[in-house]
C-alpha cells in the first residue's frame, strides 16, 4: 500500500476529489476532534459521501481535547512518554510519518499556512547524558534521521545557542524541522474544510457499545459502515475498559521578545529522555505571539480542577524557567492563560482496527492516541479509509497484531535524501 499523499490522495481545497454519485457509500464518523475530522477528509476525497456525529465542535468556550493538545508533531514514543506498546509503536512510526509529510506540504505554501495555523519550525531535544548512554535513544535517533524528516542536526551546541542554562544538566541535543500546529485555527479549517467537500455535520452525543447498536445507527443514518474517532468516549462506545485519560496543563505566555528573548523553536525534554514523567520540558510557540510552556502527565485522573497555582503546574512553571532563563519574566496570555486537558490513552495504546467481537460488524475504530493525535493524524486515517474498504468488501476483520509484520517489512516513508539543514 503506498503512503497517503498531498495532491495526489487528498487536496486541501474546498471540493472532493473524487465526487461521490447517490450511489456511494455513505460513511458515519462519531467524533469531532483532529482524529473524526482527518478521517472524513480521506473518505470525501476518496469519493464517499460522509456524515459526522459529535456532542460538540471546535469553540472558544469549552475547547475540544484537539485544540487543547500542545500538537507539536513528534515521532513516537512522544514527549510524555505512555506509548509502550511494541505493536502499536511499529504503526505509530508509520502513521507519524505520513503525517509529517503531509503537514509539511500544507506548511509550505504560505497561504494554506496561514489558513491552517501550521508551519514548519525547529523542535530541538535535550538530554541529560550523551544520547549513545541510552541505547533506546541511540535507536530512536537513528529511525528518525532515516525516517525522511527535515533539517536534522546533531549537535550540543544547540543547548548554547538557544539559551538554555548549562547548570540544569543537559549535556546533547539534536534538533529537526517540524510541523507545529495553532490547534484553534486548524480546527477551525478542517471543519470548513471538509464541510466544503460534503461532510454533513450532526450534534449529537451518542451512547451505549456500538456493537449494541449498530445496526440501529446504520439504519437511522443509512450508513454502510461507522468510525468510532471518540478519545475517551470508546470506554463506552467500544466497551473498551482499558481506556484512561492523562490529565495535561499549558501555561500560555506572551512570546514576543518583549519580556525575554522571543522562542522561535519548540524545545523539549521527552519522558523517556529524563526517565521520568516528571521532568518534562515542553515549551512550544503556538504562534507569532505565545509559548506553550508544560507539561505533566497526570494517569487516571479525569477532573479538569487545575489551576497556575496547582502546585504540579507551579512545579512545572519552576522545572521550565530554570531550564530557560529569562522565561521567569513572561506574562500569561490574558484572554487564555492556561490549557488543561485528558490525553485519551488505553491499555495498548493507540487502536486503528476493525471491530473484532461480532462477525460481519462494519465498525471501524481509530481512539486511544493520547497525547499524539495531530502527530499520528493522516497515517491513522488512511488505514481507517482501507479497513473501510475492507468490511464493505467483506473481507474478515484482522487484529492489528496481524498485520504489524507488513508494516515493518514495509518501513517509513521517505523522501529523496538532503543533505543536513542547519536552521
Amino acid at each position: 500500500m503506498s503512503n497517503l499523499t498531498l495532491w495526489k490522495d487528498i487536496t486541501p481545497i474546498g471540493s472532493a476529489l473524487r465526487q461521490p454519485s447517490s450511489k456511494s457509500p455513505h460513511i458515519l464518523i462519531i467524533g469531532g476532534g483532529v482524529t473524526g475530522l482527518i478521517s472524513a477528509w480521506v473518505l470525501l476525497d476518496r469519493g464517499y459521501r460522509v456524515t459526522i456525529v459529535s456532542s460538540a465542535w471546535v469553540n472558544d468556550e469549552q475547547r475540544l481535547t484537539s485544540q487543547i493538545a500542545g500538537a507539536l508533531w513528534e515521532f513516537p514514543p512522544a514527549v510524555c512518554g505512555q506509548h509502550t506498546d511494541k505493536i502499536s509503536l511499529a504503526h505509530s512510526k508509520h502513521w507519524s510519518m505520513t503525517a509529517y509529510h503531509i503537514w509539511d506540504g500544507i506548511a509550505s505554501i504560505p497561504a494554506l499556512s496561514e489558513a491552517s495555523g501550521v508551519r514548519m519550525m525547529p523542535s530541538d531535544f535535550f538530554f541529560p547524558d550523551p544520547v549513545e548512554s541510552d541505547q533506546a535513544q541511540v535507536t530512536k535517533m537513528t529511525e528518525i534521521m532515516a525516517s525522511g524528516v527535515r533539517g536534522f542536526y546533531r549537535g550540543a551546541d544547540i543547548i548554547d545557542e538557544r539559551g538554555i542554562d548549562p547548570a540544569y544538566g543537559a549535556v546533547d541535543a539534536y534538533e529537526l524541522l517540524a510541523p507545529v500546529i495553532d490547534t484553534d485555527k486548524a480546527m477551525e479549517w478542517l471543519t470548513g474544510l471538509v464541510e466544503s467537500k460534503g461532510a454533513n455535520l450532526i450534534t449529537e452525543t451518542i451512547h451505549n457499545d456500538l456493537v449494541e447498536i449498530e445496526d440501529e445507527l446504520r439504519d437511522r443514518f443509512d450508513a454502510d459502515a461507522i468510525i468510532n474517532c471518540t478519545g475517551l468516549q470508546a470506554q463506552e462506545l467500544a466497551g473498551d475498559e482499558s481506556v484512561y485519560p492523562i490529565r495535561g496543563g499549558l501555561i500560555r505566555v506572551i512570546n514576543d521578545g518583549t519580556d525575554f528573548p522571543k522562542v522561535d523553536a519548540a524545545l523539549t525534554i521527552t519522558a523517556d529522555a529524563a526517565h521520568s514523567s516528571n521532568e518534562i520540558i515542553f515549551l512550544v510557540p503556538r504562534n507569532d505571539n505565545i509559548l506553550l510552556i508544560g507539561g505533566i502527565t497526570e494517569p487516571h485522573e479525569w477532573n479538569l480542577d487545575l489551576t497556575v497555582d496547582t502546585p504540579i503546574i507551579r512545579r512545572m512553571r519552576e522545572r521550565c524557567e530554570k531550564f530557560l532563563p529569562g522565561l521567569e519574566n513572561a506574562r500569561m496570555d490574558p484572554k487564555y492563560p492556561f490549557a488543561q486537558g485528558l490525553r485519551p490513552f488505553r491499555g495498548q495504546n493507540v487502536r486503528v482496527e476493525r471491530e473484532l467481537r461480532r462477525t460481519g460488524s462494519r465498525i471501524i475504530h481509530s481512539y486511544g492516541h493520547g497525547g499524539a493525535g495531530w502527530s499520528l493524524s493522516f497515517g491513522c486515517a488512511q488505514d481507517v479509509a482501507t479497513l473501510v474498504e475492507e468490511a464493505l468488501q467483506g473481507v474478515p476483520a484482522r487484529p492489528m497484531s496481524e498485520t504489524v509484520f507488513e508494516r515493518k517489512s514495509a518501513g517509513f516513508q521517505r523522501t529523496q535524501a538532503k543533505a543536513p539543514v542547519r536552521w
